[in-house]
């Protein structure tokens, strides 16, 4: 079952957007209308994600892959086409409509923590229940068994300041999972951590995912990381999805010399005997040997 459907969808900033629309169905070139002071972020992007699937979106910076995961959400209102979730067009909805939608069924993790320094570890994690409504010993009793997921047990009344990078990353995936949203959209959610550490936070989320099943769409600039990663990937350049497969039809069967250079610092060899060993697990599992490994 399909959780997330994105249908033809435009990001366009600068002058007259729904115009520059019409230009690039019509076959205008991305530069030509930057020419005209218009850029296109993201252009005619088309997918599914199925429910407890990972999903990864990559693609060198400037390529759309952020611009993308915030029209899923309605942070930033697509120029055209449609986003649904479980069936309903979230770009049709206003924004009291939409606010509930990113409170209840499609949490964020950001790249760079998103933590209150005045706030406890446990109060961070418990934000969006808090938005949500939910009484203060609800929201504290699930964001104590989030936190103990993510391997923050006994840090409940730390301060964010009192942590290293990689832990106050773990607060921000515990209060998105302290909402029980059945969608997490994560953007760039490792990049900014040490390299040891970053890869202990993927293998973090691969374990979770075996558990939790949910459905997961992952930005990255790292092959590496969305191969570990991924159920699926698609590859930007230039504001298009010029590939959407899995990391088998990625790395034997590359759409064109772009997606074939991104890929090609990929072990081939670990990365499809992770999926042979995968292919009969969990959603989100596929390549966790391979990151165990790494």
């Amino acid at each position: 079952m399909s959780r997330l459907q994105v249908e033809h969808l435009y990001k366009v900033f600068g002058r007259q957007p729904e115009e520059a629309v019409r230009r690039l169905e019509a076959g205008a070139d991305r530069d030509e209308l930057r020419e005209d002071g218009v850029t296109p972020a993201v252009i005619d992007a088309s997918f599914e994600v199925s429910e407890g699937e990972v999903f990864v979106v990559m693609g060198l910076s400037g390529s759309g892959k952020s611009t993308l995961l915030r029209t899923l959400n309605g942070l930033l209102p697509p120029t055209a086409g449609r986003v649904l979730f479980d069936g309903q067009d979230l770009t049709a909805l206003n924004d009291t409509e939409l606010r509930r939608v990113r409170s209840h069924s499609i949490s964020m993790v950001f790249q760079h923590f998103a933590l209150f320094p005045h706030r406890s570890v446990l109060e961070n994690a418990a934000y969006g229940l808090e938005v949500q409504g939910v009484a203060r010993a609800e929201r504290e009793r699930r964001a104590g068994e989030a936190l103990e997921m993510t391997g923050l047990g006994g840090w409940e009344k730390s301060w964010p300041d009192q942590l290293s990078g990689g832990m106050q990353q773990r607060v921000g995936l515990a209060r998105a999972l302290a909402t029980e949203a059945p969608v997490l959209l994560m953007d760039e959610a490792f990049s900014a951590l040490d390299p040891l550490i970053r890869r202990e936070m993927q293998q973090q989320l691969v374990d979770l995912q075996k558990t939790l099943h949910k459905t997961i769409v992952f930005i990255t600039h790292d092959p590496h990381e969305a191969v570990r990663l991924g159920n699926r990937i698609a590859v930007m350049r230039d504001g298009r999805i010029v590939q959407n497969g899995t990391v088998e039809e990625l790395l034997l069967q590359p759409a064109d010399d772009y997606v074939a250079s991104f890929m090609e610092d990929v072990d081939r060899g670990r990365a499809l005997a992770g999926v042979s060993a995968g292919s009969a697990g969990t959603p989100g599992s596929t390549l966790g040997k391979e990151s165990a490994d790494a």
